[in-house]
């Protein structure tokens, strides 16, 4: 899945962040260098991707 940022204004000012599809703390990663930009985070939610590790599979072939 293609990693993005979506940024969201409301009519009001109220600005929305979201990482979509970002596995585990890679989406805070992403993400803080717009809000230390933006000012004060009111408030900070985790996907349950969030909790997610991302999967590597080692494989070693033996030989005799």
């Amino acid at each position: 899945m293609k990693r993005t940022i979506e940024i969201i204004v409301s009519p009001t000012g109220e600005i929305h962040i979201e990482g979509v599809g970002f596995i585990g703390a890679s989406c805070k990663e992403a993400t803080r260098a717009l809000e230390e930009a933006l000012g004060t985070v009111e408030r900070s939610l985790t996907k349950p991707e969030y909790y997610q590790q991302n999967q590597r599979i080692n494989q070693q072939k033996l030989t005799a």
